[in-house]
């Protein structure tokens, strides 16, 4: 038994594609993939037309994995797939429709709240202090362009937006940035044990 479990903690370490810069694409590919998936976890909240969904997690997740400009280009890609009609929105949506919508802002902001991360987190070797305030950070750029959005389609107060788009959000928002901070410490120390 104890040689699997070695066996498979080698495995794990173990470099599957040796260039840099396929390692990059597969990781774009994958962050593509898993966002695209979390948008099927959404949850309706009342008095809201914004449902949370896990999309967000990934989102600042491959941030802090991937670096700025890998983790935005992720991002990037995620929203050309949908635009160009793949259901990866909320609940199975595409199109440009959806991102003129109540939810586009946030959708939107993506690229710019994986960069963000990716910019602040620093290098592999950043302490728990520095990755989490950066998550939080693209937490909140997300947050603003949701509510940038929703101020221009609803015409209504910023309280009033702020109450609708981002207070139903704020814990759920803060549970995904620690659960987020735990799984990007691992995949950063294991990137660390393989350069």
């Amino acid at each position: 038994m104890n040689a699997i479990i070695s066996t498979a903690r080698q495995w794990a370490v173990h470099e599957l594609a040796p260039s840099r810069s396929v390692r990059v694409g597969l990781g774009i590919v994958a962050f593509v993939i898993m966002t695209s998936l979390s948008a099927y976890v959404s949850v309706p909240l009342p008095g809201t037309a914004v449902p949370m969904t896990l999309q967000s997690l990934f989102v600042i997740l491959a941030g802090a994995v991937l670096g700025p400009w890998a983790g935005a280009a992720a991002m990037v890609s995620y929203l050309g797939v949908g635009l160009a009609g793949a259901p990866v929105f909320s609940v199975g949506h595409a199109g440009i429709a959806w991102l003129l919508g109540p939810t586009g802002g946030y959708l939107i902001a993506f690229p710019a709240a994986a960069c963000a991360v990716g910019l602040l987190a620093g290098g592999r070797d950043a302490g728990g202090p520095r990755v989490f305030a950066a998550l939080m950070v693209g937490t909140v750029v997300i947050f603003m362009g949701g509510v940038a959005q929703l101020l221009v389609i609803t015409q209504q107060t910023f309280a009033a937006v702020f109450a609708l788009g981002v207070a139903p959000f704020m814990v759920g928002g803060v549970i995904k940035a620690l659960i987020a901070l735990v799984v990007a410490r691992q995949l950063r120390a294991t990137g660390q044990e393989r350069t």
